[in-house]
This record gives structure tokens, C-alpha cells and sequence, in this order.
């Protein structure tokens, strides 16, 4: 018997404590056969939940600490010359996995970040002559941590956009931050396994991409994503009281990618909630994980004391939902 999509939440949930959000995008994610970058400072158990989905799929996991001084080869492998056979033979990198935690990207140097980016967009890697294929379902899972910037190098936008979502994870309350102690520091508590197979998440991805989204709803993404580059008539409070112009804290909007991943995370969304037919609500729930690493803020949005959540949220606001 086939598992649900409830049945690997639950699971999730029976590891990971709190972090709705965080469980939500792997969810999400896996629905719409995309990535997911999470930025939030260490400790907030970001590998924790890679590492349980992919034991209550049955995948294989696969971790990458990225460094200053990793290799291309390191991440997608390499030729080595077998002497007893006088031939090259092909060592195949950790990036063969269902799910990769890529711990720390911004760590490595561009050449790294482009041999990843291939990996993530063509799904499949060049090593010598060949190409080679990456296993099916592929989740890439990045972190960063926005505490501590030396030896970091940004991540190239073309990189950036390439991941479906891109989400902020926090702290938990006290009440969360009592139940990850009784559960991890009392109990010996591990990750729940073989709860579903990879053939059910192929299922799920079928019956997401079957999800109606109607036009009225295709149109107000579409006014979601254009927003962000004409965002002249949208006010933002600033910390001196001042309203300021969203276009004057922006320099470029999101790409259409942006717009094909409001339609991917509404359609999963909806499923989740157990519906074949998307609504507003499923748009503006995940707009934010959609736009917020896709839109290119400048210098102005940190000295006027302002997130850019709560630009993306003015944004979203602006906009009259169907």
C-alpha cells in the first residue's frame, strides 16, 4: 500500500521539533522536483531534516561540506587510470544521491558553484567524455548561515535562481526549544524510516502537475512577479518613519523562473492541503520562499533599516488577489 504525502509530514514532524516551515519546503520541494536554499544560523537542525527525509523515503543521502578549497571533482567526481586495466575508469562524486545537503555553499569558490549548478538545472553531470544521469527524485538542499561572512564568496544570481525556494529559518520558542531537549538530550530519538517510497514521490509529482490553477490565478502570479520591476507605486515604512518607494530599494526583479515557481509551489501547496485545485491563498503563502532570493536589493535596504521580507510583503499586498 502506497503512502501519503500525511504520512511522511507526520513523520518528519516525529524528528524534526517546530520548523512547520522548514518541513513544508522539503515537502514542497519534493513535489516540485526543485531545491531549497535555508539561511539561518547554525543550529536549527537544517541537516537534521535533510537527513530525515531522506531516511523515511528510502533515498540515499548525501552531505557536502563546501570549503574554500573544494574541488568541481570533489562534488560530482572524477577519472582515475586503473593500472590493471590500462583504462580510465569513473569515480562518481556524492552528488549521485536523492538527497545532497550542500552545508555552507556560499563557502566555495565559483568554479565549485558552477559545476553544482549544472547538477541542479540539467540534472545530470560531465565527467571526461560523458554525461551521467543523477538519480530520480533529485533534491539539492542548501544552507547558509547569515551570522558569519569571512571566507564566504556570494552565490552568482544565475545559481540563486536556480532554486525553486529560498527559505529563512528561525529560532524556536521556548516551548519548542523544552520538546528538542526532552526529545534529543533525554530520549535517544532517530530519524523515522521507510515511511514511503521513491516511487510514491514520483506519484505525488504526477498528481501536483495535475493540480488546476485557473486563469484568473495564472494572471495574479503574474502581476505577483511583474510587481517586483515596476515597483514604483509601492510604499514601504522605513525605521525613520519615512515612506519609502519599493523601486528605490530594488535594482532588479525576479526572472520568469520566479513566476513558473509560484505555479509549482501552489500546486504542491494545494495537494498538501488535500485539494486538486490551487487558490490565492496558495500563491500568497509561498511568494515570499519564491521571490525573496530572486530579487536583486540594494545598499539602501540595509541603511534605511528595512527586510526585505517586508518589501516582498508591501509587494504582495499591492497586489488585489482574484
Amino acid at each position: 500500500m502506497s503512502a501519503s504525502l500525511a504520512d511522511l509530514r507526520a513523520a518528519l514532524a516525529l524528528t524534526i521539533v517546530g520548523q512547520e516551515g522548514v518541513i513544508e519546503a522539503l515537502l514542497l520541494a519534493l513535489l516540485g522536483n526543485g531545491h531549497v536554499l535555508l539561511e539561518g544560523p547554525p543550529g536549527l537542525a537544517k541537516t537534521l531534516a535533510c537527513r530525515s527525509l531522506a531516511a523515511a523515503l528510502e533515498g540515499e543521502f548525501k552531505r557536502i561540506q563546501f570549503t574554500p578549497d573544494l574541488l568541481p571533482s570533489d562534488i560530482v567526481g572524477t577519472r582515475v587510470f586503473d593500472q590493471r586495466e590500462s583504462a580510465f575508469a569513473t569515480v562518481l562524486g556524492p552528488i549521485f544521491a536523492n538527497v545532497v545537503l550542500a552545508d555552507e555553499i556560499n563557502r566555495a569558490p565559483a568554479k565549485v558553484q558552477s559545476a553544482l549548478l549544472e547538477a541542479m538545472q540539467e540534472r545530470q553531470v560531465t565527467i571526461g567524455p560523458q554525461s551521467y544521469a543523477l538519480p530520480d527524485p533529485f533534491v539539492v538542499m542548501a544552507t547558509m548561515n547569515p551570522l558569519d561572512s569571512e571566507g564566504t564568496y556570494a552565490l552568482p544570481i544565475a545559481q540563486m535562481d536556480r532554486f525553486l525556494m529560498k527559505v529563512n529559518v528561525g529560532y524556536p520558542s521556548p516551548a519548542e526549544e523544552l520538546r528538542i531537549l526532552d526529545r534529543f538530550a533525554v530520549a535517544d530519538t532517530q530519524p523515522v524510516r521507510s515511511v514511503a517510497a521513491l516511487d510514491d514521490v514520483r506519484a505525488w509529482r504526477e498528481q501536483a502537475h495535475a493540480v488546476h490553477i485557473d486563469e484568473k490565478l495564472k494572471r495574479y502570479m503574474v502581476d505577483l512577479v511583474t510587481i517586483t520591476r515596476r515597483a514604483d507605486g509601492v510604499r514601504v515604512r522605513a525605521h525613520s518613519d519615512e515612506a519609502l518607494r519599493a523601486s528605490d530599494l530594488i535594482d532588479y526583479g525576479a526572472s520568469p523562473r520566479a513566476t513558473l515557481a509560484l505555479a509549482f509551489l501552489a500546486r504542491g501547496r494545494a495537494l498538501l492541503e488535500g485539494r486538486d485545485f490551487a487558490l490565492p491563498d496558495d500563491v500568497r503563502a509561498v511568494a515570499a520562499h519564491a521571490l525573496r532570493h530572486r530579487i536583486g536589493f540594494n545598499y539602501r535596504l540595509v541603511t534605511e533599516g528595512v527586510s526585505a521580507d517586508r518589501v516582498i510583503d508591501a509587494m504582495i499586498a499591492s497586489i488585489p488577489a482574484p
